[in-house]
């Protein structure tokens, strides 16, 4: 079993995105798209003791993703980036680290705005 912070993240271009900015370690899981029950409980089960966090993007696809968290896990916090921006991947460093910097990470100074 897996301890500290947990985040969960579509797809390899988010974990990209995010990775250099955190100071602190944290896993980072991909569900890569759309998953089902069955494989999302198995991808978390050996995170079960982590403090879960989402960061999916602002589109059907991430509320599909959101929803079966809410269901499933609903002790995990919910991460957002703005609509202007969509996906998480594209979403500029500077903002992903406010967002991620408000839900109490650790981030690079450079990131600070």
């Amino acid at each position: 079993m897996f301890e500290g912070k947990c985040l969960i993240v579509e797809g390899r271009s988010d974990k990209l995105q995010i990775e250099p900015i955190l100071n602190e370690n944290v896993t980072i899981l991909c569900t890569n798209g759309t998953i089902g029950v069955h494989q999302l409980e198995e991808l978390l089960d050996p995170y079960e003791s982590c403090e879960l966090f989402t960061f999916f993007d602002a589109d059907t696809s991430g509320d599909k993703l959101r929803a079966l968290m809410d269901r499933h896990y609903p002790e995990a916090e919910h991460l957002r980036t703005m609509p202007t921006y969509k996906e998480v991947e594209t979403t500029p460093r500077k903002v992903l680290a406010m967002i991620l910097l408000r839900a109490h990470f650790s981030i690079h100074n450079e990131y600070i705005l």
